[in-house]
């Protein structure tokens, strides 16, 4: 097993007008290069094993479901603070076991 077999990374997309969608999501050394992507474009990230899992579930371009919709909301408005900017913002979510 290597460093990267446990990494799940999730990335949401979030336009104010919807609900956050799914746009990337991947396990291992994908779920890694997620994650660089988002750091060479200054794209915030949480980590979250849990919520990874949960959102790695959701299909690529479907939106969260209502039950996610506060912790999501809770970490685009870290996001937002962090990053000074305001929808349409990108997040990536992690698990790094």
């Amino acid at each position: 097993m290597n460093e990267f077999s446990d990494t799940i990374a999730v990335a949401l997309k979030y336009d104010g007008l919807a609900a956050p969608q799914v746009t990337a999501k991947d396990s291992g050394q994908g779920g890694e290069n997620i994650i660089e992507l988002a750091r060479q474009y200054g794209i915030p990230i949480h980590e979250d094993p849990a919520l990874a899992q949960i959102l790695s579930q959701i299909q690529l371009g479907e939106s969260i479901p209502e039950d996610l919709f506060v912790i999501v909301a809770e970490i685009l408005a870290f996001a937002y603070t962090i990053s000074g900017q305001t929808p349409s913002i990108n997040a990536t979510i992690t698990s790094k076991d």
